[in-house]
């Protein structure tokens, strides 16, 4: 409805129609991690061993990181860079390449001297490369809380009630 429009309905007493806005149901872990499983089906016995070790790469950082995913807030980019790579990048990349005859992705050149499969493990290394900076961060903030968490004890137990003066070591 134009600007107009809505001001005339205003004013004759019409209600304008409510907008709905719906959200894409954001995925369970168990989705999550089918959408890779998926992945890894659709490319066995069918792409080159390089793209293989690739998407076996990304899965398996996925697979690491759906348990963890609960620790990012909502709305959290890198949360929503986990998901959208196992649910939407990874196997648009991958569907992209097996939609091609193979000596066609494999030999044809397609885009600044690269092959379509050139151009798949470009995107299959950066994903990877990603996908291990966000792991490598997650894996860094456990062991800095596990860190405050002995410095806490040291500082509250370091000298304990127990201790007896003189008994120690013969």
């Amino acid at each position: 409805m134009s600007a107009l429009g809505d001001l005339v309905a205003r004013l004759l007493g019409r209600a304008r129609p409510a907008v709905v806005v719906e959200e894409d149901p954001v995925p369970t872990a168990e989705q999550i991690a089918t959408a890779v499983r998926d992945v890894e089906a659709r490319i066995e016995g069918r792409v080159p061993a390089a793209v293989t070790a690739r998407v076996h790469r990304i899965t398996g950082t996925v697979e690491d990181m759906v348990p963890r995913l609960d620790r990012f807030g909502v709305g959290d980019r890198q949360a929503y860079t986990v998901v959208a790579t196992a649910t939407s990048y990874l196997p648009e990349a991958v569907d992209g390449y097996l939609r091609l005859p193979r000596d066609f992705a494999d030999r044809r050149v397609v885009s600044r001297g690269r092959t379509s499969l050139m151009v798949l493990c470009d995107q299959l290394d950066l994903l990877a490369v990603t996908l291990e900076k966000i792991s490598d961060a997650v894996y860094r903030a456990d062991a800095q809380a596990l860190v405050a968490h002995g410095e806490f004890l040291a500082e509250k137990f370091g000298q304990s009630s127990l201790d007896v003066p003189g008994a120690g070591a013969p």
